[in-house]
């Protein structure tokens, strides 16, 4: 989807600067500035060095929640007893960016939800002060990971929910862009 969003935004004449962890496909489109990282920490470094020059970012990549206290460096091999881990709260990227997102700027995030989708997501946006949201639901047959196809439901700050029927990632992509453009007129005028 980040990669979707990064074509789409080229597309549309944005200069794109893509902080993206590790996946096995590429963006088409040699414009797009990538910046490959490995963890939630050098993404979220990466995010927050770059954020307050720009004018719009969307953070669509699904970092875990939680993260190793440690990480080994060998395989841990079986043993006869259990195996403990220890996690971590993972970096906020969004809850960083939008305590220093200034009012011209326009910040959206995704969530991906199993249960109470619409209230979970605008919980977020508020929490992390995005401008919207786009939530995935991992219910929606055909949507999200492992898929060429997205449903996504675009929730902004002033509770408008517009709901999208199945499309392609390059749809939604523009779908979510369209939403964008919009919030940037509505502040010019």
């Amino acid at each position: 989807m980040g990669i979707a969003l990064a074509e789409a935004a080229a597309s549309f004449g944005a200069s794109v600067d893509l902080v993206l962890g590790p996946v096995s496909i590429m963006p088409a489109e040699p414009a797009i500035n990538v910046i490959r990282v490995t963890t939630a920490e050098t993404m979220k470094d990466e995010c927050l060095s770059r954020f307050p020059e720009c004018d719009v970012a969307i953070l669509a990549a699904a970092v875990a929640d939680f993260t190793p206290v440690s990480a080994g460096t060998a395989k841990m091999k079986r043993g006869d007893g259990e195996l403990v881990l220890r996690l971590k709260p993972t970096a906020d990227i969004a809850g960083s960016m939008g305590k220093i997102k200034k009012s011209s700027q326009v910040l959206a995030g995704f969530a991906l939800e199993t249960d109470d989708g619409i209230v979970n997501a605008t919980a977020k946006l508020k929490r992390k002060k995005l401008d919207f949201i786009v939530l995935n639901s991992l219910g929606d047959e055909g949507a999200g990971f492992g898929y060429d196809t997205n449903r996504i439901t675009i929730i902004d700050k002033n509770n408008n929910i517009d709901k999208f029927e199945l499309k392609s990632k390059e749809e939604a992509a523009r779908d979510i862009l369209e939403k964008v453009v919009s919030i940037l007129r509505h502040r010019a005028e």
